[in-house]
């Protein structure tokens, strides 16, 4: 228990340490900003408009339908951060496990009292809590407007989760290919493959079967995440990004296996 509590320091004091991490807090709390206060300025400005008795001919407060939160502000927000957190979470988890192995210093994690799981467990745990902080910090922005404005708290919350899940399933491939390589450069490029290739797979939809487009639909991550941005808390999506971040965890740990086999 002594050796997990000193790994679990370590993690945390070198990932929160690394100016990479600092540096991708940074970009995904600035673009989330930038992007949500556009929308949420569109937003305001549409409804100024079909709320004007003197623009259009539109009576007061009669609002279409499709001018809400979801359309205009939720959704687009998701889409570009969807994208934003494949491309900058690598960067976090790249260092994680190929570092050690370049070092030679995971031999040493080994031969301590702590097992292979137990290694792979405090590495994701660090990385997830990282996440987890960076979205809590890129959303103080959107929560305050939203607040000041006493509407979509339930529906920012929902989409908050969606972010916070998406991240730690990008943080899990990140991780995951990290274990098997030795150079960060190699774990980050693979990291954004995976991701981006699980990203969407209806480009296939018509090359394959009904069946097999319906199957990789479960796959991918696009539409798990995307309900999030209606409100909608799924338990399946929850447990999506709950398996793939258990399957990242079995290959780090397979990874070892591994290792010692090929030694």
């Amino acid at each position: 228990m002594n050796a997990l509590r000193a790994l679990l320091r370590k993690e945390l004091a070198s990932l929160f340490g690394s100016p990479t991490a600092y540096l991708t807090l940074m970009l995904v709390a600035l673009v989330t900003a930038l992007i949500f206060f556009d929308h949420l300025r569109l937003y305001n400005q549409i409804l100024f408009v079909y709320a004007s008795s003197n623009m259009g001919g539109f009576d007061t407060d009669t609002i279409p339908d499709y001018v809400n939160l979801w359309d205009t502000v939720f959704f687009p927000v998701m889409e570009t951060l969807g994208l934003t957190l494949i491309g900058a979470v690598p960067l976090l988890t790249m260092r994680a496990f190929a570092e050690e192995r370049a070092r030679g210093t995971d031999e040493l994690l080994v031969t301590t009292s702590l097992s292979p799981g137990q290694i792979v467990v405090a590495k994701f745990a660090v990385a997830f809590l990282f996440v987890t902080a960076m979205m809590a910090v890129s959303f103080v922005y959107p929560a305050s407007a939203i607040e000041r404005g006493g509407l979509g708290a339930e529906h920012l919350a929902a989409v908050f989760l969606g972010l916070t899940l998406h991240g730690i399933g990008v943080a899990s491939i990140g991780l995951a290919c990290s274990a098997f390589t030795s150079s960060q450069l190699v774990a980050a490029v693979s990291g954004w493959a995976v991701a981006f290739v699980l990203w969407d797979f209806s480009w296939l939809q018509p090359f394959v079967g009904e069946s097999a487009a319906r199957t990789l639909e479960l796959l991918s991550l696009h539409p798990r995440y995307g309900s999030f941005s209606e409100g909608i808390v799924a338990l399946d999506n929850v447990a999506y990004f709950g398996a793939l971040a258990l399957v990242s965890m079995a290959l780090a740990r397979f990874s070892f296996d591994l290792r010692r086999v090929g030694s």
